[in-house]
């Protein structure tokens, strides 16, 4: 892992706070997920930054030349930002779309709305599985708006500060393959599945959590959890090697279905992002209305979530 201004925000947040625990609150992330974060930030620097007790997070002498380029590199690139983005607003009107996304299923529906309806507008994209990498892009003033997801209630992966419009919220369905002995069912009790082993794309938020803690209210601990890109994923369930959690609006993919949780213990939400002051920031608006049509569509793609909606009128959907 490559050391990124993000990660240096987290150690600013940790050493201010005084301990993981209020840091992850005054970000808006679960303790356990500013936890793995902190370890993994640690290994990519070859040691401790802080010596944790109850007592709360000191920081070791690592921690402390850590924190002193912290302190010099972050508001130089938030003066940097601030002054690219003073010029960016000062020549006027932009006629470009630079959009990031996180795997999901509005990105294709928005950039066929964006070149019909503004067909001499330069549009972009660029993908990621890090919500927090692709704020800090924008940021930094390369991409215009970003394409998230976040688990539940909780805000996206990020401390940066850009507006937030959520687009849509669905459960989480079970992804398996054709062939398992739960595919044909209308749904699944997740207890149903204590045996299985289970396959997760990464991400910097604090899904893995919340699904260990859906497991364990239904009455068991994940077996083993195989962290692998989407295709991978997707060869390992195909393969019946393992089982995934997908959203709801997943495109059907021959080989695969997706299976409603009874109860619909986990939930997604798909949500737009932007910089306030930023020279995009008149089109949000816009660009948030074009996502809804785009996220309509990827429903009425896929039958068997149109038929969940049906049976569950409350179970959420577009942000009308």
């Amino acid at each position: 892992m490559e050391l990124e201004l993000r990660h240096l925000r987290v150690v600013c947040a940790i050493a201010d706070a005084g301990s993981v625990t209020k840091a992850a609150s005054a970000l808006g992330l679960a303790q356990p997920a500013l936890t793995a974060q902190l370890q993994r930030i640690e290994r990519a620097l070859g040691g401790t930054l802080f010596e944790r007790d109850r007592r709360g997070a000191r920081v070791t002498p690592l921690g402390e030349l850590v924190l002193a380029r912290a302190r010099v590199l972050l508001p130089a690139v938030k003066g940097l930002q601030d002054e690219a983005t003073r010029l960016a607003s000062a020549a006027g009107p932009q006629a470009r779309y630079r959009i990031g996304a996180v795997n999901g299923p509005i990105l294709g529906g928005l950039i066929r709305r964006i070149t019909a309806n503004h067909p001499a507008a330069r549009v972009s994209t660029l993908a990621s599985w890090s919500a927090a990498e692709l704020a800090d892009q924008v940021l930094s003033g390369r991409l215009d708006f970003v394409l998230v997801g976040a688990c539940g209630d909780a805000p996206p992966a990020t401390d940066t500060g850009l507006a937030w419009r959520v687009v849509a919220a669905d459960p989480v369905f079970l992804l398996l393959p054709g062939h398992h002995e739960l595919a044909g069912r209308d749904e699944v009790d997740l207890a149903e599945l204590a045996g299985a082993q289970w396959v997760a794309a990464p991400g910097d938020g604090c899904f893995s959590d919340c699904h260990a803690a859906a497991c364990a209210r239904a009455g068991f601990t994940p077996k083993v959890l195989f962290e692998t890109e989407v295709r991978g994923a997707i060869d390992l369930i195909e393969s019946g090697d393992a089982v995934g959690l997908c959203q709801a609006t997943l495109r059907p993919m021959a080989g695969l279905v997706t299976v409603p949780i009874a109860g619909a213990p986990l939930h997604w939400r798909q949500m737009l992002g932007w910089l306030p002051a930023g020279p995009a920031a008149g089109l949000a608006g816009q660009v948030w209305g074009y996502a809804i049509e785009a996220y309509l569509d990827a429903v009425r793609r896929n039958e068997r979530y149109s038929a969940w909606l049906e049976r569950n009128p409350d179970g959420k959907g577009p942000a009308l």
